[in-house]
């Protein structure tokens, strides 16, 4: 356990999204206004799976879902430990997060009602210091949602067993809230094998994701050899969501690195999704 981090810097403005702020708005206006011509429109959802890679990569995929979530003004954001570092379920309970967009709030309240229903839980800056994928989420929300608060939960990897008492937990907390609060999985799909392969090795994924199943979606993955980084928010977010009552879930956009690259021998697959 480390001490309570009151403020973080970005750790990777400048590497996976602009660093000037007002270019990072221009390139967040361009992938939303694309989607909204396209027809999209906001409409309330329990969780959202959305991709952490560079923007120029997936930050495409992360508009087609953001734009078509309505933003309350609380928020749970879970992403994978990248680093290795750190708490295995790492949680920050106060203080903000900075962008190039300005300052993101810890909700402190639901941060602590969340701490006293999960013990798997504990206090820690480490896990949180350099990851990236949690932090490439906020300048959507900052864009999209003037006043919000969230809580940042960074996961190294669980037993289904620890996802389980992390969802129910997590639902718990939202039931007791009585407010809408949505739930973000922070998670990139297949790694660096053919378009082809990656392509078929995500569809595991997804299909258990849309039939809201995450014992499917945890035992597949593992089983088919998907190196689906972010497994262990999207197990944890299915079960949350489920226990709160979740009826569907659909697959807004999916695509590769390879579109962006041109390479198509070795891709990242990208997945947007929306359960509700």
């Amino acid at each position: 356990m480390t001490t309570l981090m009151k403020t973080r810097s970005a750790a990777v403005a400048g590497q996976f999204y602009p660093r000037d702020p007002r270019v990072l708005e221009d390139e967040l206006q361009i992938y939303l206004q694309e989607e909204i011509s396209a027809g999209a429109q906001p409409k309330k959802a329990m969780a959202i799976v959305v991709p952490h890679a560079g923007y120029i990569y997936s930050g495409r995929v992360a508009a087609s879902v953001f734009s078509r979530v309505e933003i309350p003004s609380r928020v749970f954001i879970l992403s994978p430990n990248h680093t290795g570092e750190g708490a295995a379920v790492a949680l920050n309970s106060e203080g903000e997060w900075m962008t190039p967009l300005g300052a993101a709030s810890i909700d402190k309240k639901l941060a602590n009602d969340f701490a006293t229903r999960c013990l798997l839980a504990e206090e820690d800056t480490l896990a949180h210091e350099s990851e990236h994928s949690l932090e490439v989420q906020l300048p959507f929300l900052q864009y999209l949602k003037k006043n919000f608060s969230f809580v940042p939960l960074t996961l190294q990897h669980l037993s289904y067993e620890e996802c389980v008492q992390i969802g129910e937990a997590l639902a718990d907390c939202i039931l007791n809230s009585g407010e809408e609060i949505l739930i973000i999985a922070s998670s990139d799909m297949n790694h660096y094998e053919s378009e082809k392969e990656t392509l078929k090795k995500d569809q595991v994924a997804i299909d258990a994701i849309l039939a809201l199943d995450p014992k499917a979606l945890y035992e597949n993955v593992h089983r088919r050899g998907v190196t689906m980084c972010g497994i262990i928010p999207t197990t944890i977010s299915l079960i949350a969501a489920k226990k709160q009552g979740a009826q569907k879930a659909k697959l807004v956009k999916h695509q590769t690195s390879g579109q962006v690259t041109g390479d198509f021998h070795s891709v990242v697959g990208y997945a947007g999704l929306i359960i509700s």
